[in-house]
């Protein structure tokens, strides 16, 4: 595969940007080499600056569910964008987007829009402090919820490929209110109950981890954190910014059936622009300004061209039930093809899927925390993943992330797809 203008688009970009990339994976540092250069995307299609074409396994990580250049979000984007891009005024889109996720999600009433999902997660978490009164808060090793300060203690994703999950830049009187435990070990968070009594704000969780790959809850994991917060006066925050409208039209609370006091968006509910959320009952969202306490404010929230983006999207989703019966079977089917291939060529494995998010790591042991999903051979993943996009297939450049499956992709490609993990697999 030729890279020669990504490559000179990369060394013009280090000169000017940090890296030469504006959110560090795209910089190929967890697998080598120089990072491609998207020129354009079609359906479940991506063309990089060399003209080459790939099968798309990120889709902009995530938000690309029905596939790259969705029509109905084209028309709507440039439709609006005819009548302004922004005002700093409320706008009558924004109460449609938001009377439209309400009823897709169960447990809300109120949602705000901002324009990221670390927003999303930073504001929440801001108003479960408000709403209790107390200042701690409990995070999952391997659960990314953005780049604000509360959060990077012990991330996964872009900081684990890195291997510096403790960023500079981080004050101790930060750090010190967030309580790491480990992901689906109840009784790690239950310790860290007991060690604060009375001091922890809220616990807050991928519900289906996406940022140390594709990692579910077990052992009726999220339901344990209910009780525990029910007990404790704690808030029970999922950050859905990769499985909300995603792995259900109302995500993952409907998924496993568990009731979440704060919730959060981002990726698909923007469309495929910059949008964030977060969102629960009445008694918590009107502790928010302009009639509460907790003081939240954007200049670009609900913009109007995310907003026609985000309500696109979600009609689309809304009106098409059997989408997400679709995505599971396609991600199943991929599923079966790389196991079989891969146990054909005496590849040690594991892979784990949730709906449309799969991911697959070099190890026998089954991935269930940021500890084993660590254990996989980056060696080998780095020869996998140069060795599929020599095949025409790009899959995220790091050990720690997941896929993710769009509509947009036909059993072709998936057949394409496996067939070239079985040529890569020969070469492991």
């Amino acid at each position: 595969m030729i890279y020669k203008r990504s490559s000179a688009l990369f060394a013009e970009a280090e000169q000017v940007i940090p890296g030469g990339v504006n959110s560090p994976v795209r910089a190929f540092k967890g697998v080598g080499g120089t990072p491609l250069f998207a020129k354009e995307a079609k359906g479940a299609y991506l063309y990089d600056e060399d003209g080459n074409k790939l099968i798309d396994y990120i889709n902009s990580w995530g938000p690309m569910i029905l596939g790259h250049a969705y029509q109905p979000v084209v028309d709507a984007v440039v439709e609006k964008a005819k009548k302004g891009t922004s005002f700093g005024m409320p706008t009558e889109i924004e109460t449609q987007i938001a009377e439209l996720a309400v009823s897709m999600v169960p447990n809300i009433d109120k949602i705000r829009f901002v324009n990221s999902g670390t927003e999303a997660c930073m504001s929440a978490v801001r108003l479960a402090r408000g709403f209790t009164g107390k200042d701690k808060i409990i995070k999952f090793a391997g659960c990314y919820h953005g780049h604000s300060d509360s959060f990077l203690i012990q991330a996964g994703s872009g900081a684990s490929t890195f291997g510096t999950p403790n960023s500079p830049g981080v004050t101790q009187g930060t750090a010190k209110d967030t309580l790491l435990a480990t992901y689906n070990d109840i009784d790690n968070v239950k310790e860290l109950i007991a060690a604060n009594p009375n001091e922890i704000a809220c616990i807050i969780i991928e519900p289906v981890a996406g940022n140390m790959g594709c990692v579910p809850p077990q052992n009726d994991f999220l339901n344990k954190l209910r009780v525990l917060c029910d007990e404790n006066n704690i808030l029970l925050i999922f950050d859905e910014v990769m499985t909300g409208f995603r792995l259900a039209k109302g995500g993952a609370q409907e998924l496993f059936g568990i009731k979440a006091d704060i919730v959060c968006f981002g990726k698909v509910i923007g469309g495929g622009l910059p949008v964030g959320a977060f969102a629960a009952r009445n008694e918590i969202m009107n502790y928010l300004a302009p009639i509460g306490p907790v003081y939240q404010a954007g200049t670009l929230s609900g913009n109007p061209l995310a907003m026609a983006a985000g309500l696109a999207m979600l009609r689309a989703l809304n009106a098409d039930p059997e989408i997400f019966t679709r995505l599971e079977e396609k991600t199943a089917y991929l599923h079966k093809g790389i196991d079989k291939v891969l146990t054909d060529n005496n590849i040690t494995y594991t892979i784990n899927r949730v709906g449309s998010m799969i991911s697959v790591h070099f190890d026998e042991t089954p991935v269930v925390d940021f500890t084993t999903a660590a254990k996989g051979n980056n060696e080998t993943f780095k020869k996998f993943f140069h060795g599929l996009l020599n095949e025409g297939v790009y899959i995220a450049p790091s050990a720690f992330e997941t896929w993710f499956i769009t509509d947009a992709l036909t059993y072709e490609d998936l057949d394409f797809t496996i067939n070239a993990v079985n040529k890569v697999a020969k070469t492991l």
